[in-house]
């Protein structure tokens, strides 16, 4: 893993372009690792800067997402994200799809029109397949970059670091990471797989779905699914999160186990400081 912390002094800085922190002036004590962490969704990206320990160094920062996205828009996009925030050392990017070593091997949503179950646009597809999303990031804002899916990302900010963890995120669609003792697991688009009448796991307990039948009907959902992963997964502690875990309803909850855990949207943020430290080879 490069070393997140730049050598040389600081230089003025112009442009668009954030300018990454420096090292302290020789007899002025070292600073705090800061990471620039990046939540990139369906229908949103968010971004702070955060310190190793996970404490936020600004107010968090939200747009919608772009459509249609071609990578050039998305580094763009946090980018500018990055200008409006404090300076940082590295950056790290959760985003929906699979990413193996930072480049994309496939992702859901940015290959759309105008964003989830909109038209597929082959250019999109090809524009996508194999871009070395942390080699541009890293190249644009000038320092160390880590791309990971973005419930892995979720998971660094959520995880005790002992036994088997499982992360799913509920929003747009499903997303999910394995950890054991610590570990991130090669990441499985297995929400992608059919479950109910030709239905992948995606379409049964996304965000369309939820609107459709309302919390109470969806909640159901959510708790049939969990308890037919089970016996797939045999964890010792799930985490819910994403954005529609907090609508999971008080009855549903009670069904779900002490070892259900809910936490909260921002954990994704948190994440991005602590998935440096992840042991990923």
């Amino acid at each position: 893993m490069p070393d997140p912390r730049p050598v040389t002094r600081p230089a003025p800085h112009t442009g668009d372009s954030p300018r990454p922190r420096t090292a302290a002036e020789p007899d002025s004590p070292p600073h705090a690792v800061l990471t620039l962490a990046v939540d990139c969704g369906g229908g949103g990206i968010k971004a702070n800067v955060l310190d190793a320990a996970g404490t936020a160094h600004a107010a968090p920062v939200r747009v919608p997402t772009p459509y249609p996205l071609p990578p050039s828009l998305l580094v763009d996009t946090v980018a500018q994200i990055a200008g409006s925030l404090p300076p940082a050392d590295r950056v790290a990017l959760g985003m929906p799809g699979m990413v193996r070593h930072g480049v994309v091997v496939h992702t859901p949503h940015y290959v759309t029109r105008a964003g989830p179950r909109t038209r597929v646009l082959p250019e999109l597809v090809d524009a996508w397949a194999s871009f070395d999303v942390r080699g541009a990031l890293a190249a644009r804002l000038g320092m160390p970059a880590l791309v990971l899916n973005d419930a892995e990302m979720h998971g660094a900010g959520v995880i005790a670091g002992s036994g088997v963890e499982l992360v799913l995120t509920l929003g747009t669609g499903l997303g999910s990471a394995l950890f054991d003792g610590g570990r991130l697991a090669p990441h499985l688009e297995w929400s992608r797989a059919p479950v109910r009448r030709g239905a992948s796991y995606d379409q049964y307990i996304g965000e369309p779905e939820r609107r459709r039948l309302g919390d109470g009907l969806w909640s159901r959902r959510v708790v049939t699914m969990i308890d037919g992963l089970r016996p797939v997964f045999w964890w010792d502690r799930l985490y819910l999160g994403g954005g529609n875990s907090r609508r999971v309803t008080p009855p549903a909850l009670a069904r779900l186990g002490d070892d259900v855990v809910v936490v909260p949207n921002s954990a994704a943020l948190v994440g991005g400081a602590r998935a440096w430290d992840l042991p990923l080879d």
